[in-house]
């Protein structure tokens, strides 16, 4: 079964620099998992943290299923993230460097699990953006100056 992209985390890409990237399941509940694959969740001010030797996904909005009664759950709560102990331990080493963070890039569906793409990433400045603005720009313009050559 291929994959099924839920949600994307457009602003990471273009806030952060991102150096690697890793996949980790996710600890949810009945009610988020069936939310998640009628495409309703979103990445935007989610972000990901360790704190005792555990990975958490912190502010992703799953939002409550729509045939759940009283015992559906919070849209915005802590989920946990599973990793392998050696990923864990090299995260931190990472995120404990000058400057890099945790940032969720994509969530999505692979055999019927959700799956959270990581990602290891330095913030960029603002003319580092400007930069890539700028770059993504002129190749726009080299595309349709070439396309209308050929077409003459």
């Amino acid at each position: 079964m291929p994959e099924h992209t839920v949600a994307l985390n457009r602003r990471a890409r273009h806030d952060y620099a991102i150096e690697q990237t890793l996949e980790a399941g996710l600890v949810l509940t009945g009610t988020e998992i069936k939310s998640i694959r009628a495409g309703r969740a979103n990445l935007a001010e989610a972000y990901a943290r360790i704190e005792h030797g555990e990975a958490w996904l912190i502010g992703a909005h799953i939002a409550p299923y729509e045939q759940g009664n009283r015992n559906n759950h919070e849209p915005t709560r802590t989920r946990k993230l599973l990793l392998h102990r050696d990923q864990i331990a090299e995260l931190i080493g990472r995120t404990q460097a000058k400057g890099f963070t945790l940032v969720p890039l994509r969530l999505y569906l692979r055999d019927g699990m959700a799956k959270l793409e990581i990602g290891i990433g330095r913030g960029k400045k603002t003319h580092d953006k400007r930069r890539a603005i700028a770059e993504r720009d002129a190749r726009r313009d080299l595309a349709r100056e070439t396309k209308a050559r050929v077409r003459l």
